[in-house]
């Protein structure tokens, strides 16, 4: 061998890599966890950047099992092991999922487990490396929401062009036509005929007037942000309102209204709307309950929400009529309201302020016996919460 090559041979091997070259490249990847397993699956290598995305410093986990930093519900399915099942099996497992650091806050990941072989094809363990995601994921979340307002509002915008179209423009029409009725006829009609018609236009007109007041009510909810002012409320204060208010019409058909709310229960909502909640949903129950019922209004806790229920012992609901409640926009509500005594646009209202106060709204009836209007608030202030994502596939 000349000097030349031995020169050359000198230089190789100044360059070649060292295990701490290899640690180093690896604890400059602070957007990667990098970890690696034993064949018991516990955790004996931790890179600074697993430091900084889960919290733990390496003398705080190494020597744990990896599942460690698997959610409770992953853990309970088992993916941990399927993972590395996968891994043996197709030599590499990777998946997108929620990973759990030590404050138990959370974080979305790419995640890649593969085997650690040796020169000899010995098992030495696992590799598993994650990828945090969790701003991309976030601004991913923000472009969903965007887009779901955006067919929300389009689905409202036909939902209130129908409304407009048909069911205030035909009643109106109605009105119209029976004024002029009575314009051309007036000298020539009996007092009873007249009478008759003038009622007919009055309470014609009195229902337009509220269906009109409803669906600017609406709008407004959907469309105006400043009228939302929600606080903590306590909510017989609300009942007893509302109660006062409809008491006149309970008294004259002989209907108990009745709660059974601690004075110190309380939901955080806003307070115009849960006025309007309360007093849709009491009145459609007193147009369903027969002279000598009864209107009771329950509340129990449900983790962080009250459910409230408002309980009538009336006439009932077909399963029909019960799907079509809280969708009026896939029928008119003219229809909705003959088959159901009035119920149409005043829950379309009320399932929109629920949804606002981040409540929800079901109903459970049985016909001739009665109807049961459950619905949900939160009892604090909601602490903003990112919403579970769809599993995001990068291979």
């Amino acid at each position: 061998m000349d000097d030349k090559q031995k020169d050359s041979k000198i230089l190789r091997s100044q360059y070649i890599p060292t295990s701490e070259f290899y640690s180093q490249i690896i604890d400059s990847l602070q957007d990667y966890s990098i970890l690696t397993l034993d064949n018991e699956l516990k955790i004996n290598s931790w890179s600074s950047g697993s430091v900084t995305i889960f919290g733990y410093e390496p003398e705080d986990i190494l020597g744990k099992s990896f599942d460690i930093i698997f959610t409770e519900e992953d853990k309970k399915n088992g993916i941990p092991q399927k993972e590395i099942d996968k891994a043996l099996k197709e030599g590499r497992a990777v998946d997108n999922r929620w990973h759990i650091c030590k404050d138990e806050s959370t974080f979305y990941a790419y995640g890649l487990v593969f085997p650690l072989t040796g020169i000899d094809g010995e098992m030495l363990g696992y590799v598993k490396i994650l990828l945090d995601l969790t701003e991309r994921k976030k601004a991913e979340d923000s472009i969903k929401n965007y887009v779901k307002d955006l067919e929300e509002l389009n689905t409202h915008k036909e939902s209130v062009l129908a409304i407009l179209s048909h069911d205030l423009r035909s009643p109106l029409s109605s009105i119209i036509g029976t004024a002029k009725y009575l314009k051309d006829n007036f000298e020539k009609m009996k007092p009873e005929a007249l009478k008759e018609m003038l009622e007919l236009l009055h309470d014609s007109s009195i229902d337009e007037l509220n269906m009109l007041d409803y669906l600017v009510e609406w709008a407004r909810v959907k469309y105006a942000s400043e009228v939302f002012s929600p606080t903590k409320i306590e909510l017989v204060k609300y009942i007893n309102q509302v109660f006062d208010k409809l008491n006149e019409i309970a008294t004259v058909n002989a209907i108990n209204l009745h709660h059974e709310i601690e004075e110190n229960e309380s939901v955080f909502a806003d307070g115009k709307m849960l006025l309007s909640i309360l007093q849709n949903i009491v009145s459609n129950a007193l147009k369903h309950t027969n002279p000598g019922g009864k209107i009771t209004i329950l509340a129990k806790k449900s983790e962080d929400k009250l459910i409230i229920e408002v309980k009538d012992s009336g006439i009932g609901m077909s399963k029909e009529i019960v799907e079509k409640l809280f969708a009026p926009q896939m029928a008119s509500l003219s229809k909705a309201r003959a088959e159901n005594k009035g119920a149409g646009i005043g829950l379309l209202l009320v399932k929109g302020f629920l949804e606002r106060n981040g409540g929800e709204i079901w109903v459970e009836s049985i016909e001739g016996e009665g109807s049961s209007f459950y619905f949900t608030l939160p009892i604090n202030k909601p602490a903003d919460k990112m919403e579970s994502l769809n599993k995001l596939d990068l291979n």
